[in-house]
């Protein structure tokens, strides 16, 4: 429904906010924060509240940031420019114990409005002059001298109690311009049906969702707030639930063709030809594969699990089932390197007989035109039984004769619809089968990943040497620099090979997702975002590559660089050089951070490694140490102590869980963060959840849902609830679910 409900008189939930605000308004909320509809806007919910005698502590805010304050006035002057006409009002507000300045050019009128005593709340940027802070231009509001005319005692206590909101604002659009608006939302918002079924609400003792809506919106005390912010978070993660388990009961409804292993087929005879067993984890997951694969409804199942502990092996294995029932398997990679790796490495543990009787095939966006005409052809003619490839392996150009499991590593770098693409290429539902090397703890697998089930890997592989990590804080020891190159050397001279990553691949371009060349700042690198690193450039490729090859006990090395802005063709030959022992030192960005496997490779030096995430630190760490020769990552930072970005590398050096990590990880991090948002260049959708909080909630939410979809699976008899999941996937496709 749009525009005004014709029969309640007022707006709904789906009302285009220019039709409730006017399209000047919309225009800038839109711009501000995205929303386009009432629902949106009226999830923008007040950060914190603020009481009419509150004042904040004036003191502590930092410099160069936006904030909104409730302050008093304290004195007011005007004087007069030296250096040209006209005049300065400023105006001192203070907490009891701070002082700010309000500076005005050429607006004598100010004085009229701030006078000594008033109070109100204050928005701006705080900036310092001659060692005050101050906010140049600010926007304010006052609060009212005297109680509202017309008002008894008892009310006036009340509207002296009322807490305040305070929004997320911007420059451009002040807390109380949001309030306003708010309001006049609320004032024209007809009837809400309820999202959450009468039964679990009233179990539940939370309150209906208009009056939550006022409550957290236009709070009369602050336990209205706090009820309403309880309803309002339960419903979130119902909802979320909901939709996730709605849409794993939409994929089971679809058919697909069971896959067998046939008996003494190709899968036995590659387990036969493995020289080690499988570890227990490998066997239970490789058994909950096989049942889902054997159903005539679509397998829909994540392997999460430590770096190195063999999910590919796990994947290679179902793909093979499916070769034995006469099908395809079609395993997409997030970039060219890693393709081109991924059909490598099924190509080695194939062996030269299982890979003459599939035809292994890459298909990648760089492939020159007759590679491609002949890979293309290979699939779609059923030739290939598997098939390893990038993005492209959606295009519409790709075929397969028979499409029967689709494999998806890193999940985290591809959304719903880009599985849809290759989901219907089928000509049944293919069976789906996601990795992920970055564990996930139980909380974000269910607000995340709740549409999958979820195996999870934590052994790992027997004889496997290990890894040793040491942080180089090189802004507070930087003699500790040179020792990293010589250790580094000492390693080569035992015949081994080292990594060193850069989050740049020169001094302007940061590389963005370990596949392409990106404009400065387009990555997962964080440190100097928040503050506490020592000033310098980002380190780069090109820099280190020439600082290597210059280095006195280098000179002999073979020192190579790879990273996103070189050809396909480039990666290829120097990843197969690498691979080969040909290349002693490679240079890289991210784009070796999952899948590259050189069991002669010992060393990982990762420079400015607080710009990259605790995952990602993890994942990169995991390309040594992978054989029998000992890992050893050298975490290089110019973090500065007591600062996040040093306690992030810490975190990674002091210990190789991957789930202990992820752990770490939602405490250290923003949640959107963690959820997808920042890789994805969106925000996270969540409003009042928190995963980390919220874990129980979720949980019980989950359970709540499952009911409701076990009951009425297409949720005929849920209406509303029917409505907030639509707007809930809504929301997915704009970008944040299933994209962590």
């Amino acid at each position: 429904m749009t525009g005004l409900d014709a029969a309640a008189g007022g707006f709904s939930l789906d009302t285009r906010l220019a039709t409730a605000l006017g399209s000047r308004t919309a225009q800038a909320i839109e711009r501000a924060f995205g929303h386009r509809t009432v629902g949106e806007f009226l999830s923008h919910y007040p950060r914190r509240y603020a009481m009419r005698g509150e004042l904040t502590a004036l003191d502590s805010l930092p410099l160069d940031e936006n904030v909104t304050i409730v302050a008093e006035v304290i004195e007011v002057t005007e004087r007069s420019m030296r250096q040209r006409r006209g005049s300065i009002v400023e105006a001192k507000i203070s907490d009891g114990t701070g002082v700010l300045t309000l500076t005005f050019f050429n607006q004598k009128w100010r004085q009229n409005e701030l006078r000594p005593g008033r109070r109100g709340i204050f928005a701006g940027k705080v900036g310092s002059y001659r060692g005050a802070r101050q906010l140049a231009h600010p926007d304010y509001e006052l609060f009212d001298e005297e109680v509202p005319r017309a008002v008894g005692e008892a009310e006036a206590v009340l509207w002296a109690q009322a807490p305040i909101p305070i929004y997320p604002a911007t420059s451009t659009i002040a807390s109380w311009q949001i309030a306003k608006s708010i309001a006049l939302v609320l004032d024209g918002l007809g009837p809400i049906d309820d999202p959450i079924p009468d039964a679990v609400r009233q179990s539940r003792g939370l309150e209906s969702q208009r009056r939550a809506l006022e409550g957290i919106h236009r709070p009369g005390a602050e336990g209205d707030w706090k009820a309403a912010r309880r309803t309002l978070r339960f419903t979130e993660a119902f909802v979320l639930q909901t939709a996730l388990l709605h849409r794993r009961a939409e994929l089971r409804s679809h058919s697909a063709i069971a896959r067998r292993a046939a008996p003494g087929g190709l899968l036995d005879r590659f387990d036969a030809s493995l020289p080690f067993p499988l570890t227990d984890d490998q066997h239970e997951v490789g058994r909950e594969i096989a049942d889902d694969l054997d159903r005539a409804a679509p397998m829909n199942r994540l392997v999460q699990g430590e770096v190195g502990s063999g999910k590919t092996l796990v994947a290679l294995r179902a793909m093979l089932a499916v070769a034995d029932s006469g099908g395809q398997a079609a395993l997409l990679a997030p970039t060219e390197v890693l393709a081109a790796q991924h059909l490598r490495s099924i190509a080695r543990m194939l062996g030269p007989e299982l890979a003459a009787e599939l035809i292994p095939t890459l298909i990648t966006g760089q492939l020159p035109a007759a590679e491609r005409r002949k890979a293309l052809l290979r699939a779609a003619a059923g030739q290939s039984r598997l098939i390893v490839g990038t993005h492209a392996l959606m295009s519409e150009q790709v075929t397969f004769a028979d499409l029967g499991l689709v494999v998806v590593d890193e999940q985290h770098r591809f959304g719903v619809e880009q599985r849809e693409a290759l989901r219907l290429k089928g000509r049944t539902a293919p069976h789906v089968l996601v990795l992920t090397a970055t564990p996930i703890p139980r909380t974000v697998a269910m607000t995340v990943f709740g549409d999958l089930d979820v195996s999870t890997i934590t052994q790992l592989p027997a004889g496997r040497a290990g890894i040793t990590s040491q942080v180089v804080p090189v802004a507070i020891k930087p003699a500790w620099r040179p020792r990293v190159w010589e250790r580094l050397a000492e390693e080569l001279a035992q015949g081994r090979q080292a990594f060193v990553v850069c989050p740049a691949i020169d001094r302007k371009t940061v590389e963005d997702d370990g596949e392409a060349a990106a404009g400065p700042g387009e990555t997962d690198a964080q440190g100097d975002a928040e503050g506490g690193v020592a000033a310098g450039p980002v380190a780069s490729v090109d820099a280190v590559l020439a600082e290597l090859r210059e280095h006195p006990l280098l000179v002999d090395a073979r020192i190579e660089p790879l990273h996103g802005r070189m050809s396909a063709d480039e990666k290829d030959r120097v990843m197969r050089g690498f691979a080969a022992g040909d290349i002693d030192v490679l240079v890289a960005t991210t784009v070796i951070e999952v899948g590259v496997d050189v069991p002669n490779a010992s060393v990982m030096v990762v420079a400015d490694a607080d710009r990259f995430g605790v995952s990602q630190l993890h994942q990169l760490r995991g390309r040594v140490g992978r054989g029998e020769v000992p890992g050893l990552c050298l975490l290089m930072t110019r973090a500065l102590p007591g600062s996040p970005a040093l306690q992030r590398v810490e975190a990674v050096a002091a210990t190789l869980d991957g789930f202990e990590l992820a752990r770490v990880d939602l405490e250290l991090r923003r949640e959107g963060d963690v959820l997808g948002a920042e890789q994805s260049g969106g925000r996270s959708s969540l409003k009042l959840l928190r995963v980390v909080r919220d874990g129980d909630l979720i949980a019980e939410a989950r359970e709540h849902a499952a009911e409701v979809i076990a009951a009425d699976p297409r949720l005929v008899h849920h209406e509303a609830l029917a409505a907030a999941v639509r707007r809930r996937l809504d929301d997915e496709t704009s970008g944040f679910l299933n994209k962590s």
